[in-house]
């Protein structure tokens, strides 16, 4: 976005401004990082001028420059001599920072680059986190997992989006609890904000299928939890791995793997982790420029 762009919107958002317009230094600081998170500025975008932002937010300077330097802490904006305030690149957004988690926690939308990274965190730590949580719970662990997973279950459909996605974030919540583990512990409570925006983001995708789809997904994640329960290690990493795959392609993207040669273990069951009937089954796999179908004969 250009500097005439940013300017001419914020005139015109200034014009509509009312008594509900951000007036201190932290409302201020919110408000700004919560656009460039939603995707309203880019990385390398030209992020307005301190006089534009005055007047938008009918603030004096120094108060719109202490906001700025809460954004440029968080590693959001960077500020230059002859370029101006600069949006500055996604790898260097501090998510970790109380502030960031702040404002990701009252977004409606989040920027979708940035819910892919979130994705691929999850993807590549909640696998090895689920199998480590099945090698450590302890009863009360396994309580804690079955008293989400229960609530999800037992969610009326009439407060199915919100009250999932709650349900559905305390349910990994416990998970990485029951790893034990003080590190993996501390890092999913510090990015309970972001994760639990990529859930909301999946439960408002998945909404458009039928509620076979919902049962499906409560399937997945008993199955999780069952392998925990049950101490098998791999079997709670490839069950977490399906829910993973699942939430991807409700939110329109597939679970890209680097390049190079791959391992493919199928346990015998289906997308709901229940175990198939002795026969012959097809496997396709897919990739860019690959697609094969093998034949699987599973036998009991």
């Amino acid at each position: 976005m250009t500097d005439s762009l940013a300017a001419a919107s914020l005139a015109t958002e200034s014009a509509s401004a009312d008594d509900a317009t951000p007036r201190s230094m932290e409302a201020i600081a919110t408000c700004m990082a919560r656009e460039i998170l939603a995707g309203s500025f880019g990385p390398g975008d030209s992020f307005p001028r301190e006089l534009d932002l005055c007047q938008r937010f009918d603030a004096s300077r120094n108060r719109v420059r202490n906001a700025l330097a809460q954004l440029v802490s968080a590693g959001l904006l960077e500020r230059t001599a002859g370029r101006g305030t600069i949006v500055r690149e996604m790898s260097e957004w501090q998510l970790l920072d109380p502030l960031m988690s702040h404002w990701v926690s009252g977004l409606d939308g989040i920027n979708p680059d940035l819910m892919r990274e979130i994705y691929a965190f999850r993807l590549s730590v909640e696998p090895y986190v689920s199998a480590l949580a099945a090698m450590k719970a302890t009863a009360q662990d396994l309580a804690r997992l079955e008293r989400a997973f229960e609530d999800s279950v037992n969610t009326p459909n009439a407060s199915w989006r919100a009250a999932h996605a709650a349900h559905d974030f305390a349910f990994h919540e416990a998970i990485y609890h029951a790893t034990h583990n003080l590190v993996w512990t501390q890092l999913g409570s510090l990015l309970r904000p972001s994760i639990s925006q990529l859930i909301q983001s999946t439960q408002q995708s998945a909404q458009q299928h039928d509620h076979s789809h919902h049962r499906a997904s409560l399937d997945r994640h008993r199955a999780v939890m069952e392998a925990i329960r049950l101490r098998q290690p791999e079997m709670a990493r490839t069950c977490a791995e399906r829910v993973l795959e699942t939430a991807a392609r409700d939110l329109g993207f597939s679970p890209a793997a680097p390049s190079g040669e791959h391992r493919v273990i199928w346990d015998g069951r289906d997308d709901r982790g229940h175990a198939l009937s002795q026969g012959v089954y097809f496997a396709r796999l897919a990739a860019e420029s690959l697609q094969a179908t093998r034949r699987v004969v599973v036998i009991r």
